[in-house]
């Protein structure tokens, strides 16, 4: 499966939402190509190199394709877009396209089955609750369950947990190549005990 790539400086996750300004072309161009045939594109994080201009030197090797679900022209005329996090994917060989565009041959991770939040969960359940009330979260209309909602499994609360809490971004990059959601959540559990020992040492 070839995927067009768009390196940032963020850790995307399946399910999890995400605001991009578009205004580099080799981009714009991949954006239309994207809308018309119905495809997505695939976030990888920088680890070394820029956001804009020539393709950064160093990307993670793991990411997470992303379907655009709105799209408007913003106030200062770049075009804006929101997309969605998809299935995540190992990267492969690369070819750097006239434009600088990069399409990388990607290997789709199986996901495992779901499983329901047990006990020991609902502590995580009620900080995703707070982190949903947060305006700049509540302004990516990412569907956050409040507590006492039994809808989310353990895969959809591992997700947006290590998408919002404010883990570094190889932290995130280890989290989003855990294969089970349990794993995940407990790595995001011993992640939030490390950052409240280093704030209160």
């Amino acid at each position: 499966m070839t995927l067009p790539l768009f390196p940032l400086n963020t850790v995307l996750f399946p399910g999890c939402t995400l605001d991009l300004q578009i205004f580099e072309a080799r981009y714009l161009d991949m954006i239309g190509r994207c809308m018309k045939q119905g495809g997505g594109f695939g976030v990888v994080c920088i680890l070394d190199g820029e956001q804009v201009g020539r393709a950064p030197a160093g990307f993670a090797q793991i990411g997470c394709e992303a379907v655009i679900r709105d799209f408007q022209q913003q106030d200062n005329g770049l075009l804006g877009i929101r997309v969605e996090g998809l299935r995540r994917f190992d990267v492969g060989p690369i070819e750097v396209q006239k434009d600088q565009l990069l399409l990388a041959d990607v290997s789709w991770r199986s996901e495992q089955d779901d499983a329901p939040l047990q006990d020991d969960d609902h502590d995580l359940l009620a900080l995703l609750a707070a982190l949903g009330e947060h305006p700049l979260v509540a302004a990516l209309g990412m569907p956050v369950h409040a507590v006492g909602q039994q809808a989310i499994g353990q895969q959809a609360l591992a997700n947006q947990l290590a998408y919002l809490l404010p883990f570094d971004d190889q932290d995130k990059l280890e989290l989003l190549a855990i294969d089970s959601p349990r794993q995940r959540l407990d790595a995001i559990q011993a992640l939030l005990e490390r950052l409240q020992g280093e704030l209160f040492a």
